[in-house]
């Protein structure tokens, strides 16, 4: 999990900002109406999922005019994620053909000339064409409608497992804060849980993106505790070869200690008369 920082740098050379969900009744996205064309936002390193909210900081030119204009009419924009972050300038073809329609909640002008919008995802949309790339894109879309929630045992027990490996990964991860895991206890709607941990899930964009374009709620579920395990026996491994590390140092440190005792003692000995009870001594201390 990503919760580290839980802080995430999605595009251009932004400060790391952290992931916050809203009311988990404002996820619903079945009355959202998406224009037929909307300004495109493109994001360098992380995809955005619909009930997420994700503060950034944008800083190309037509990024912040694309936010600005957007912020002063219906608040929505078209998030996607780069194919390749180091694309400083991306082109139609560096963009991804899905994302998510995000809500700008608020938008804070920084001194640096900078400006920070905190967004929240809403429905997933396709890109059906791009219709302007100045002065930032514009495209036509359509919305992207997501299987229903499926009421078995099977998606429950995925739903179960999600959260039990993801609380896991946080106990394990010294780093991680641990109002991480009061999160996800607290999250009740099980779509929101999937796009929340998804977010915060420590792989490649590559793989958060064929996560977001799954419109199978159930068969997103399967993948995402598949790549929770992966990233569980990471942290697992980590752990056991940290430990290994450091007991091997505690070793060094045990054995400089007595070396330096013994020498210590023969000093005041006078050389090796007492040689005997010296061993005797550093067996007992071993």
């Amino acid at each position: 999990m990503d919760f580290s920082k839980v802080f995430l740098k999605p595009e251009d050379d932004m400060d790391f900002m952290p992931i916050l969900p809203l009311n988990e009744n404002e996820t619903d996205d079945s009355q959202d109406i998406i224009p037929d064309e909307i300004a495109i936002l493109p994001l360098r390193n992380t995809v955005l999922f619909p009930g997420v909210v994700l503060p950034i900081t944008v800083g190309r030119d037509k990024s912040i005019q694309a936010v600005n204009d957007a912020y002063k009419g219906d608040k929505l924009v078209g998030v996607v994620a780069q194919k390749d972050s180091n694309v400083e300038e991306p082109g139609i073809d560096d963009l991804e053909k899905i994302g998510s329609i995000a809500k700008i909640i608020k938008l804070i002008k920084m001194p640096d000339g900078g400006t920070t919008v905190i967004i929240q995802g809403r429905s997933k949309f396709f890109i059906e064409e791009i219709t302007t790339e100045d002065p930032y894109f514009k495209a036509r879309t359509s919305k992207i409608t997501e299987n229903e929630v499926p009421k078995d045992g099977d998606f429950e027990a995925y739903i179960s497992n999600i959260k039990d490996i993801a609380t896991n990964i946080i106990q394990q991860s010294p780093n991680l804060p641990s109002e991480a895991t009061l999160i996800l206890k607290n999250i009740e709607s099980p779509v929101f849980l999937i796009h929340f941990v998804s977010s915060n899930l420590n792989t490649s964009i590559l793989e958060k993106q064929k996560l977001l374009e799954l419109t199978d709620i159930k068969q997103r579920a399967e993948n995402l505790m598949e790549l929770l395990q992966k990233e569980l026996q990471f942290v697992e491994l980590k752990n056991k070869v940290t430990n290994k590390t450091r007991t091997e140092l505690d070793k060094q440190q045990r054995d400089y200690f007595l070396q330096q005792q013994l020498k210590s003692i023969k000093e005041e000995l006078g050389g090796d008369s007492n040689s005997q009870e010296i061993k005797e001594m550093q067996k007992r201390q071993s």
